[in-house]
């Protein structure tokens, strides 16, 4: 029965979280800005201590892979992978768009699911999945204007959720049957499920060349 410890830090969400197989041990996050330097070593600790495991019986440790913030991914794999080679154990990197679309399927099953991220101005990181959590469009930096409702509209009905979705939902609300779902946000926990899939199928990132998916380019000033 593996412990494994799990970080996402793509957003302005700080979490990690430590599960025994699909369970939910302990969960430690916030969202108050880009804090990821200095939250995510101490919440490492905080978690383990909680869930009473200590490093020495970790069998995996899961980092999400983006997209995301360019320095958020960078902390968090960074981190990951430290904590993978310290350790000897596997790194497993799980879709940060897909574990949210994991969240809201839970609750609003049946659907397509369109998370969207902020990716500043008017464009969103986003992907589109089905009711399996099957990409069905790539992962894309999505620039919206007047032909977006045309480009999610043949995967009728959808769900829109993420930070990005709120600038989106002006163009989005006319798509028959669209439904926004508010408060979505990046977890640690649910990357359990997905995260467990991939360590019993033995999915594992190479440790020394594992980088996350940045998407765009980092840009001077961006995060």
């Amino acid at each position: 029965m593996p412990f494994i410890l799990h970080i996402e830090t793509a957003t302005t969400v700080c979490s990690v979280a430590v599960s025994l197989n699909r369970e939910l041990l302990a969960l430690k996050e916030t969202n108050t800005g880009y804090t990821h330097a200095e939250n995510l070593h101490v919440f490492i600790q905080e978690v383990l201590k909680e869930a009473s495991v200590k490093p020495s019986q970790l069998s995996a440790i899961v980092v999400s892979k983006g997209p995301g913030s360019y320095t958020g991914l960078r902390i968090g794999v960074s981190a990951a992978k430290g904590l993978a080679y310290a350790l000897s154990v596997p790194l497993i990197s799980v879709d940060t768009l897909q574990s949210m679309a994991y969240h809201v399927s839970l609750k609003t099953p049946g659907l397509t699911y369109v998370p969207m991220l902020d990716a500043r101005r008017m464009e969103v990181y986003c992907g589109v999945y089905n009711r399996a959590l099957q990409l069905l469009e790539p992962v894309n930096a999505h620039i919206l204007g007047g032909s977006s409702a045309s480009v999610f509209a043949p995967y009728s009905p959808l769900c829109f959720f993420g930070d990005g979705m709120p600038k989106a939902k002006a163009l989005l609300s006319h798509i028959p049957g669209a439904v926004f779902s508010e408060n979505v946000f990046p977890s640690a926990a649910d990357m359990i499920s997905l995260a467990f899939e991939k360590y019993e199928k033995q999915a594992f990132e190479d440790v020394a060349y594992f980088e996350p998916f940045y998407l765009k380019e980092f840009m001077l000033g961006a995060r």
